[in-house]
């Protein structure tokens, strides 16, 4: 039985999830759903149970979450591990992951999204690396329904905005806080929590080894972008990148230049 992850490309939670399949090179398949129906599918895979993407199909499980992804994966493929051995270790892994999950991925989502949203070619463009003619035409014609819903559902707003960039740039905080003598978040070598925090940033930072980097990126992401980008953090997940993110183990992936946000 095939492996399949159902993803949307540019989401920072779904490249968590991709990172963790091409890193352990578990052959599998990837499919988009068209994004404002990608809900009603997750729904559908999970039989209600999870509202969002990504969602993974593995020996006749439909998994959704991220982390639920990443310790379905621990246990079909245990080498090479992202849950360090040591159980202290392993405890600051995980307590790392689900803290960069839950206080940096909203908040940048959030901002992304508000600064997105206004430019229906730019949100196309963000979510299909090759978009179809049928696929935009129907992205055009949702759109006004599909920004309002996004805004709602996330609460997304001028005051929100303001405040989630606050809380991105506090998540580069703690991640520069956490980084071990060992260049890792946790032990000697890399985890789901380097995993966990290098990924959530991509968005907005797009390393060039990350797939589905957006071609352009509005104003005011590319402002953060600059402030975030002279940090040590940055450097930081740049080359957990280089080092670690490896080659797509995606069945039929074709092989692309590196992708790189505009400038």
């Amino acid at each position: 039985m095939s492996v399949v992850l159902w993803h949307i490309e540019l989401s920072h939670y779904n490249e968590k999830a991709r990172w963790a399949l091409d890193y352990k090179q578990v052959p599998h398949e990837r499919r988009v759903p068209m994004p404002g129906l990608h809900g009603l599918r997750a729904l559908v895979l999970t039989r209600g149970a999870q509202r969002r993407l990504p969602v993974l199909e593995l020996d006749g499980r439909r998994i959704g979450d991220s982390t639920a992804i990443i310790a379905a994966l621990e246990a079909y493929r245990p080498e090479p591990p992202l849950y360090p051995a040591d159980p202290a270790e392993r405890s600051r892994a995980l307590e790392l992951e689900d803290w960069f999950d839950e206080n940096l991925a909203p908040p940048l989502r959030l901002f992304v999204w508000h600064h997105t949203l206004p430019d229906t070619d730019a949100v196309g463009a963000a979510l299909f690396t090759r978009p179809s003619p049928g696929r935009l035409r129907l992205l055009r014609t949702v759109a006004p329904v599909a920004k309002r819903m996004v805004r709602m559902d996330f609460h997304i707003n001028d005051e929100t905005a303001a405040e989630a960039r606050k809380e991105v740039v506090a998540g580069m905080d703690r991640l520069e806080s956490e980084i071990q003598p060992s260049g890792y978040l946790a032990g000697d070598s890399f985890s789901v929590a380097d995993l966990t925090a290098a990924a959530l940033y991509t968005p907005l930072l797009a390393p060039p080894e990350r797939p589905y980097a957006p071609p352009t990126m509005p104003a005011p992401l590319l402002e953060l972008r600059e402030e975030l980008m002279a940090r040590p953090g940055a450097d930081w997940i740049f080359e957990m990148y280089a080092r670690h993110r490896g080659t797509s183990a995606e069945i039929g992936a074709a092989p692309a230049a590196p992708a790189r946000a505009a400038a």
